[in-house]
């Protein structure tokens, strides 16, 4: 099966794969950037309005917004540094849950043909409903791991080979100038049932459009989409210090009980029912059999994350099928024909 992705703004647009080592956490931080406060909020509906916005601007004609707050959300014993970053965009930049927005960072490199040119593309999915986490409609949210490279002899870091763009996003002070591009991507969109369950699978940063989508189904009063489904989470880290917006989560779940579901995969601290390290596919596969009847009647499933989380998840869904007498090939052929499974990993 071939896994999928956003389309670019620009050809060059590439998403950023935090595949580094990472700089720890000096000191734990209280995270402000969530909020335990689950009640529906009014929104400006007028964002109901219109057809989706895509590409609405490009590298040759960017958008211009400031950073308004970059706070880490990841403690001490994380193995790297996740930011929660807030851009005020003045509403001007509209988008649907589930896109992604691109980010130029500022400077040039030397291409292979040894002219200077600006910095390319990155691509992050966007981590706020288009509400923002103001419901205002006047700002957007990017959760942003910091990439750093350790030399493995040294164990030094190398400032060369850092990530330019994550690390200028998770160092800019409140004010900086961001240029963005997009909204972008038709992959990880909600569907238009509204009773339909969801299944939600991330690995770090790759939690973000869902960030997007519980808000939309639980914190919004929006009279236009009403969520009457089952909003299931599957989360992956590596301990709990790497969690993220779980006070959010936490409080979803106490307040809709019977509607949000929310299941964590750490694979430094939990096992799996071999004994070995508890990952993302592991912990999925505890609920199988729920999962292919859900999905028997009408749930849409989501993975987002790093490209590496997708052979082991393939190859346990397969021997699920397999055990149930399905075809798998026929049988994601045929969810994705019905627009049920949805897939964006980088």
């Amino acid at each position: 099966m071939q896994t999928m992705r956003a389309p670019a703004a620009q050809g060059a647009a590439t998403r950023v794969a935090a595949r580094r080592v990472f700089r720890p956490v000096a000191a734990t931080k209280v995270s402000t950037a969530v909020t335990t406060d689950v009640s529906k909020r009014t929104v400006p509906t007028a964002l109901e309005e219109g057809e989706m916005p895509l590409n609405t601007y490009s590298n040759k004609a960017p958008f211009k917004a400031k950073v308004r707050s970059v706070e880490t959300i990841t403690g001490p014993k994380a193995t790297g540094e996740t930011c929660h970053i807030i851009i005020d965009t003045e509403g001007k930049i509209p988008f649907w849950e589930g896109q992604s927005y691109g980010v130029i960072p500022p400077g040039t490199k030397i291409n292979s043909k040894g002219k200077e040119v600006p910095h390319g593309t990155r691509l992050y999915s966007i981590a706020s409903s288009r509400y923002g986490d103001d419901f205002d409609g006047k700002t957007a949210s990017l959760c942003v791991r910091r990439a750093v490279y350790v030399d493995p002899e040294t164990g030094k870091e190398d400032p060369a080979k850092k990530g330019i763009c994550s690390n200028f996003l998770c160092d800019a002070a409140p004010g900086t100038e961001i240029t963005m591009t997009g909204p972008t991507g038709k992959v990880l969109l909600l569907p238009a049932d509204t009773n339909a369950p969801l299944i939600c699978v991330a690995t770090g940063t790759g939690i973000a459009p869902f960030r997007s989508f519980w808000r939309r189904c639980f914190m919004e009063n929006v009279p236009s989409y009403k969520f009457t489904g089952l909003f299931w989470l599957f989360m992956g880290v590596a301990n709990s210090d790497a969690k993220l917006y779980d006070e959010e989560l936490q409080a979803l779940a106490k307040n809709y009980p019977s509607q949000f579901r929310l299941d964590y995969a750490l694979s430094r601290e939990q096992k799996n029912r071999k004994g070995g390290k508890m990952y993302i596919q592991d912990k999925v596969e505890e609920y199988s059999d729920e999962i292919f009847d859900l999905l028997d009647n009408g749930a849409h499933m989501y993975f987002c994350g790093l490209k590496g989380m997708m052979p082991g998840i393939q190859e346990m869904l397969e021997r699920v099928a397999k055990s149930k007498g399905l075809n798998y090939e026929e049988w994601v052929e045929g969810l994705k024909h019905r627009n049920q499974w949805h897939v964006e990993v980088y």
